[in-house]
């Protein structure tokens, strides 16, 4: 996973460890020397839901794609993340066009387009064949700044879902899991970003995004019973005999 800077000369930042602290103190992975950010400012770490971001309670503000934070929110390659004036975007190493692509399961008719951050968001939308966002006849109306003109189509090429963002202005750059591109195959799980507007893929029985399985319980120990010495046990064994000898010699007398 890498870190950009938005509109900072700063280089990217990569991790792969399961944790990133990021703050203003010296013993933070990344450090961010900015007034408004807290010595220990945000944590990120991975479960089997992906990457969890948690806020530090004497952190200042925090926003995921422009949404406040205060505890926690999920991460996906993608998101805008600012720490104060701090913007950063997580996006993914990978190169778009080598990976491994999975074709449909099911019918490509389910596969759909949520809106996740924007003017469209609480929609669920339908790709169906094609599906064309922006601003000519018969599009998905999708508002940039400046009123700019553009088009983001979605196709079926061949099986693969295809985005084409040729027709989009080269200053609202459009980006797949935080990677900017043109045009590029799809997979479910996958977010385009362009301006303000998030859109992650979603396809029922379109298996493509890895599904982490819960780790299994630990086995409870089983309690050992430590085994006595050899001699011990024959000197049970003779003091039990010796003692059932006196009981029957006391009860022979008796009678």
């Amino acid at each position: 996973m890498r870190i950009e800077f938005v509109s900072s000369a700063r280089g990217d930042f990569h991790w792969s460890r399961p944790v990133l602290t990021i703050g203003r103190a010296e013993d933070n992975d990344l450090v961010v020397s900015e007034a408004q950010v807290a010595s220990r400012h945000v944590t990120i770490h991975r479960d089997r839901r992906g990457l969890v971001l948690e806020v530090a309670p004497e952190a200042g503000r925090v926003y995921v794609n422009a949404r406040p934070v205060r505890e926690r929110a999920l991460l996906r390659a993608g998101d805008s993340l600012s720490l104060g004036d701090c913007r950063m975007l997580v996006r993914d190493d990978a190169d778009l066009d080598a990976r491994e692509l999975v074709p449909p399961t099911e019918s490509r008719c389910t596969v759909a387009l949520r809106p996740v951050a924007g003017p469209l968001s609480g929609r669920v939308i339908a790709i169906g064949e094609r599906l064309e966002l922006g601003s000519t006849h018969g599009a998905l109306p999708l508002e940039l700044p400046g009123n700019d003109a553009a088009l983001l189509t979605l196709t079926w090429t061949d099986g693969e879902l295809m985005l084409d963002a040729s027709r989009v202005p080269a200053r609202h750059a459009v980006r797949v899991n935080g990677v900017k591109t043109v045009r590029a195959p799809l997979q479910p799980g996958d977010q385009i970003g362009i301006a303000t507007h998030r859109f992650v893929v979603e396809g029922p029985g379109w298996a493509a995004e890895p599904v982490l399985a819960p780790p299994e319980p630990e086995a409870e120990p089983v309690p050992q019973v430590a085994e006595a010495p050899r001699g011990d046990v024959w000197w049970l064994i003779l003091t039990a005999a010796l003692l059932a000898l006196g009981i029957a010699a006391v009860l022979f007398v008796q009678f």
